[in-house]
């Protein structure tokens, strides 16, 4: 068997252990000032910021209505004269690309009339089928030339007094005509004054009426 051979200790290795035998205490009553001072630091240290959380943004306010310009100030001159708020408008702009919602076809749909440059089609054009002022049967005749009278009858001419001249402007002022067209009396009601009627047509028992009451009949030419 080997032996293991002894070392022999020096002086200088026993001199170390001496020393980290009395640097232990040291060290141990070291750790309990470095406690203190950490404590005194968290003590002295200055308090943490408390972190607010940001307010939310208020909500979109809506944009209130847009007034006329004729209600917000007075027009002062000529030059001052707007037309109506909404009277005008921006003109359509197409063929400006897809972008613009109106590119390509510029609203005219894909081939066919309709889409060509120069279509036009005459009034009541139902793309080829029966229009409907030739479907609908026609009955009568309408005269073109055809005079429209205000008719005004006798039992209206019992407001004016006896012996009064009764004239188409008359009867415009009291709101028996219109004034713009002849005038022709008819003999519906009855008369008991004599008045001097003036029109443009009377029916024969308006007139036959008028002249047993004692009054007279006049015809105005058209």
């Amino acid at each position: 068997m080997v032996e293991k051979k002894k070392t022999k200790k020096t002086p200088a290795a026993s001199k170390t252990r001496r020393a980290t035998a009395k640097a232990k205490p040291r060290a141990a009553a070291a750790k309990p000032a470095k406690a203190a001072r950490e404590v005194a630091r968290e003590t002295e240290a200055p308090p943490k910021e408390v972190r607010v959380k940001p307010a939310k943004p208020a909500r979109r306010q809506p944009v209130p209505e847009r007034e006329p310009a004729a209600a917000v100030s007075p027009a002062l001159g000529i030059h001052d004269l707007r037309p109506a708020w909404g009277a005008t408008h921006y003109r359509k702009r197409v063929g400006r690309g897809p972008g613009s919602g109106h590119g390509k076809t510029a609203g005219r749909g894909y081939k066919g009339q309709k889409s060509r440059t120069g279509y036009r089609h005459m009034r009541g054009f139902e793309g080829g089928q029966m229009p409907l002022h030739r479907r609908v049967p026609k009955r009568g005749f309408t005269n073109i030339f055809r005079v429209e009278y205000d008719v005004v009858n006798l039992s209206a001419l019992d407001r004016f007094e006896a012996g009064e001249k009764v004239t188409p402007e008359l009867l415009a002022t009291h709101r028996l005509a219109h004034g713009r067209r002849p005038v022709k009396i008819l003999g519906d009601g009855e008369i008991g004054k004599a008045l001097q009627v003036s029109a443009h047509k009377f029916s024969a028992s308006a007139q036959a009426k008028i002249e047993a009451a004692g009054g007279r009949c006049e015809v105005i030419p058209r």
